[in-house]
């Protein structure tokens, strides 16, 4: 694993990556709301074996330093533009495109608006509500994003605690936490590794310490507030360009309704939509490995040229051979 920086205008947008630096980038992972880069790092490291890809913190999270001012937040555009202007710069020819949650969703927004960058899309359960609440957060923005303000993860996440004396502290509390309950080994360790910086000013080995949230609670609670986005739109620019999608559904609690699945698979016969049996709307931290295997899937054919023929399964010879 190989941690790097892209200087923009703004700041800078730090990421990870894993495999050949020689080689050109071939796929790409965006992160959900509040968590980071690293976090998916476990998932992501044996793609690296066999391509190169990189995976961003997003605008306000994890070590990325672009201005994150949750005021003027209402749609997940900004985060879609951050991305495009990435790959243009570092990957022109085009990547495998996945995300989770938020990152599954702008990783749609970003096919849509520049399908000539995304080969392939794997998201995992993402952030798509029903097209009515997009209809209603358009017609009457103002009003929907305060009622969106209120809701419940808005109001959790403005009150989210910012501060520990150690991370050993914070290992502890959120170990603590039923929402991390589910998760396997190393994925809230390496969370924790990126979400959180000392900020004082005390001697290294000091007792006395401060360690800060890196993704602020006002920011998080702006982007979860911030639903004016046209994830629908994309999805038939999609369908329009023929850009291969997979879409892994959690089994219980996920973010896309019954009613927003069957749509999308009306609207998109070619979309591949599988729901993952046991898994929570934390499904890459739940099943790491089937995540992994459809992006890997869409790198052996969208990259690497495999055919379906080459993928087909293993034929058995069950003919007897003659000896005696």
């Amino acid at each position: 694993m190989r941690r790097f920086r892209h200087e923009t205008s703004e700041g800078e947008i730090a990421g990870i990556e894993f495999g050949d630096p020689a080689k050109p980038y071939s796929a790409l992972w965006l992160h959900a709301t509040g968590f980071n880069a690293m976090t998916y790092q476990s998932m992501l490291a044996p793609l690296g074996l066999r391509t190169r890809i990189a995976a961003l913190d997003l605008r306000g999270h994890g070590r990325t330093t672009l201005p994150a001012k949750p005021g003027g937040l209402v749609s997940w555009t900004r985060y879609r533009n951050d991305v495009i202007a990435w790959i243009e710069k570092h990957a022109p020819n085009g990547v495998v495109l996945a995300g989770h949650s938020m990152g599954g969703c702008v990783a749609l927004m970003v096919a849509g608006k520049r399908p000539d960058l995304v080969k392939g899309l794997v998201l995992a359960d993402p952030v798509i509500l029903n097209a009515r609440h997009y209809f209603w957060t358009h017609l009457f923005s103002p009003l929907m994003r305060f009622m969106m303000q209120r809701g419940p993860m808005a109001s959790g996440a403005r009150k989210r605690r910012a501060r520990y004396a150690s991370l050993e502290e914070v290992m502890e509390r959120y170990q603590k936490k039923p929402i991390f309950s589910t998760w396997r080994e190393p994925f809230l360790a390496d969370y924790v590794l990126d979400g959180f910086d000392r900020v004082d000013d005390n001697p290294h080995d000091s007792d006395e310490q401060i360690w800060e949230l890196l993704c602020k609670p006002k920011w998080e609670a702006a982007t979860f507030s911030a639903q004016r986005n046209r994830p629908w739109g994309a999805l038939s620019k999609v369908r329009k360009k023929k850009i291969p999608i997979t879409i892994l559904r959690a089994a219980r609690g996920s973010v896309m309704s019954d009613k927003a699945a069957e749509r999308m698979a009306r609207k998109n016969p070619a979309l591949i939509l599988k729901e993952k049996r046991g898994t929570t709307h934390f499904l890459p931290m739940e099943a790491p490995y089937e995540v992994r295997d459809y992006i890997a899937s869409y790198l052996a054919r969208l990259v690497e040229g495999v055919t379906a023929a080459d993928e087909a399964p293993i034929r058995r010879r069950l003919a007897s051979t003659g000896r005696r």
